[in-house]
């Protein structure tokens, strides 16, 4: 039996067409007829013309949006005279590239904009926070007489637009001029990301705030740092000393910029240190700069400037500031780095906080020219004082003996911070997994034999300890070659 076929011929195509033609223009008469003509609702609110009206425009980079939102908000609460409702633009977010004046003319020949929904973005503004902000939304304005309309947009990288922008149109040039810049003065004042601690992550868009991180500020106490004795009090007058003496040191005619530089083998504490000055210094805004993030130099000195007081760290600063000699000529982003530092006026209070593992590349204008680094400072390897008070501080509750403790001081000379704390981790896991509710003095031994054996080379490398051990715990008398890894906070 043949099998029975149906098909639509070109005539029923036509009319198929035709009937969808007559729905599209029956929804458009349907939203002029409804007040959703967005030309049509300008004209009523505006009293004239919208196409008669000059447009000013500004822009802010992309992570600025939480920041604008909320200035266009103060700046309508300030004033009781002041007032707005708030409408969306059904389609406008799929046209990053077109301008108010674009979007006005094409709703007004073409009925191509109608009102809609109010377009949000849900950011995190703090570590445990988020704001429902406005990514495309028009504020139809009134400031006493004055009547107006903003249309804020958000960025929409896939459309191509990765900026926010903020359009004011206006009867008079002079008001949109103003509400702009008393708008930028908010978006200074009441910043979001002032006394926070935020990272470049190196990326656009994706989860988060553009290319932000936030972290929760550290809360470290002196106990908690273990470093030669007097080598402490140096760095906190050199950053939270002058943060502390910022006014007599201005009346002095002193310079509060200053630039602070860790070095030493990887795993000894120079991040954890850090991290020590970041938990006293509350006030300051923090941008860390790691890995690919350190590429975002120049973003992050323009976030200091503008919310000083600040702090600029550089993790493993060697990967871009390595010394011209090594790095065979021309590097860009290293010059940027010097650039920025030198580009902050003396009495900017800003302070840059670099750590190195390899001081012995660093490139000598950076290293060594004052204005730059005005002190670098070696964070050695701990010796027998520092090692026996870290096993105490990461042991705490283990109740470890005085016998105990000194017995794994003796073995671990040479040892780093982070093999200690990984030391410990290691004896709780072992005596973890013999089902004991405590960790024993066996337990801390057999974690030493396998950290020190040669089956764990590897693993001591990475916890920046040189490799000096042999299977028994004693020197071979090699030197070992310093690994480039070091912590990121």
């Amino acid at each position: 039996m043949a099998e029975e076929t149906s098909a639509i011929s070109l005539d029923q195509v036509s009319d198929l067409f035709h009937e969808f033609m007559e729905a599209v223009a029956r929804a458009s008469r349907q939203d002029q007829k409804d007040g959703r003509n967005l030309s049509t609702r300008l004209m009523t609110h505006l009293g004239s013309t919208p196409s008669d009206r000059p447009v000013v425009k500004a822009a802010y980079p992309p992570y600025e949006l939480p920041n604008v939102h909320l200035a266009l908000e103060r700046w309508f609460a300030a004033d009781p005279a002041r007032s707005y409702e708030l409408i969306g633009l059904r389609g406008a977010q799929h046209h990053g590239d077109l301008t108010l004046g674009d979007i006005l003319d094409a709703a007004d020949r073409y009925d191509r904009f109608v009102i809609g929904a109010v377009d949000y973005a849900h950011l995190p503004v703090a570590p445990d926070t988020e704001l429902a902000c406005v990514s495309c939304g028009f504020y139809l304005g009134l400031d006493g007489d004055e009547r107006f309309a903003v249309l804020l947009r958000g960025p929409q990288d896939e459309y191509g637009r990765n900026k926010v922008e903020v359009e004011v149109l206006a009867k008079d040039k002079e008001f949109a001029d103003r509400l702009l810049a008393e708008l930028d003065t908010l978006v200074r004042e009441h910043n979001v990301f002032r006394g926070q601690v935020l990272s470049f992550e190196g990326s656009e868009f994706g989860r988060g705030l553009g290319p932000f991180r936030f972290h929760r500020r550290p809360d470290l106490t002196r106990d908690d740092i273990v470093l030669p004795t007097g080598l402490l009090e140096r760095l906190e007058r050199q950053v939270m000393g002058v943060a502390r003496r910022r006014e007599q040191l201005r009346a002095a005619g002193q310079h509060l910029r200053r630039g602070l530089l860790l070095y030493g083998p990887p795993g000894t504490g120079k991040t954890h240190t850090i991290r020590y000055l970041l938990s006293h210094l509350p006030q300051f805004t923090v941008v860390i700069l790691a890995g690919t993030g350190i590429s975002a130099i120049g973003p992050a000195c323009a976030l200091a400037r503008m919310l000083q007081p600040a702090l600029v760290v550089l993790e493993d600063c060697d990967l871009v500031a390595e010394a011209r000699d090594y790095g065979g000529g021309d590097q860009p982003l290293l010059f940027q780095v010097l650039n920025e530092m030198d580009g902050l006026g003396d009495d900017a209070d800003v302070a840059f906080l670099l750590t190195t593992n390899r001081a012995d590349l660093l490139e000598p204008a950076l290293a060594q020219r004052p204005g730059r680094i005005d002190l670098a400072v070696e964070i050695p390897l701990p010796d027998g004082e520092g090692r026996a008070r870290l096993l105490g501080l990461y042991g705490a509750g283990l109740g470890l003996g005085e016998d105990v403790t000194d017995e794994v001081v003796a073995r671990t000379e040479g040892t780093t911070a982070s093999f200690t704390k990984e030391l410990v981790r290691r004896a709780v896991l072992i005596a973890a997994e013999r089902e004991s509710p405590r960790t024993e003095p066996d337990d801390l031994r057999a974690a030493l034999d396998e950290l020190l054996s040669d089956q764990d080379h590897l693993t001591r490398r990475l916890l920046g300890v040189e490799d000096t051990h042999d299977e028994d715990g004693g020197e071979d008398g090699g030197e070992g070659e310093r690994p480039f890894l070091s912590r990121l906070p």
